[in-house]
């Protein structure tokens, strides 16, 4: 049977016909190497059948990742890693606004601003170059959630209200230039037909085409931490309350670490699957 014959279930439910270089593609962005990825691909060929669900496929991949090199299995997890900061969506929002801050933006979460008709708690308060961004985040922590055209709608007519007052007031030395909407999962095409007309900046996971949330972690390597295997859930969660988002601050902040008593063997471990993984 060829591959593009089998059915295989999403996590939204729907159907659809595996895709051999859609894995082949994901295998590659966990940095292995083609014969690597070659044999990962022709394992779990070898093992399809027809209802084979995409999260079946993800967890079969994984394992033999792991078994190959434990920092390639930790940045193939990076989608499900995204999922593993909510369930509030707040360490989203920081995770955002610390990608914006290795991008050379001055950012603030949870910035409260005045509208023309009402007051708003905006996600993330952008700055750079004298241009100001407001920017929403929308966190899913299930699968197969997309944002539809509500989304980019409601924000549009926030950022508006947020940007009349703004312009109010004729001393500011800065431009509101952008509202934006961030998500970890996907747009319909109807948002994005929407926010592109009125001009919202758009970022999921897989838009824009190769610039969407995944490629940008990769090429800046500013990865969670829930993609670390070292840590415990328990121990995650204990950084993410400290405001630890990325991996790259547990370099700097290891001071972390030996609050949760964790010992300089073990350590020494964690921060070289960091270094591992941010390089």
């Amino acid at each position: 049977m060829q591959d593009s014959t089998f059915d295989v279930l999403k996590s939204s439910g729907e159907k659809a016909k595996f895709s051999i270089d859609k894995l082949r593609s994901s295998l590659k962005h966990s940095g292995a190497d083609d014969k690597v990825v070659q044999q990962i691909v022709d394992t779990v060929r070898d093992e399809l059948y027809q209802g084979i669900s995409t999260n079946e496929i993800y967890n079969r991949a994984f394992a033999l990742l792991n078994k190959k090199q434990s920092v390639f299995a930790s940045k193939y997890k990076l989608k499900k890693a995204i999922y593993e900061l909510g369930p509030t969506g707040f360490p989203f929002e920081k995770f955002v606004a610390s990608i914006l801050d290795y991008s050379g933006y001055k950012t603030e979460v949870g910035k409260i601003m005045s509208g023309i008709c009402v007051t708003h708690e905006i996600d993330v308060f952008a700055e750079k170059n004298g241009n100001v961004s407001i920017i929403e985040c929308k966190f899913h922590g299930e699968e197969g959630r997309n944002c539809n055209v509500k989304v980019p709608l409601y924000i549009h007519s926030r950022y508006e209200d947020v940007k009349q007052q703004w312009e109010k007031n004729k001393d500011r030395s800065k431009k509101m230039d952008r509202g934006g909407v961030v998500t970890n999962t996907r747009f319909t095409q109807d948002a994005i037909i929407y926010g592109n007309c009125v001009g919202l900046n758009l970022l999921s996971w897989d838009y824009p085409k190769d610039n969407g949330l995944k490629d940008r972690i990769d090429r800046l390597g500013l990865y969670p931490i829930t993609v670390l295997h070292l840590l415990t859930n328990r121990e995650k969660q204990f950084l993410l309350s400290r405001d630890v988002v990325l991996c790259r601050q547990l370099i700097k902040d290891q001071f972390f670490l030996d609050h949760l008593g964790i010992s300089p063997t073990r350590k020494e471990k964690i921060l070289e699957e960091v270094g591992m993984v941010c390089g």
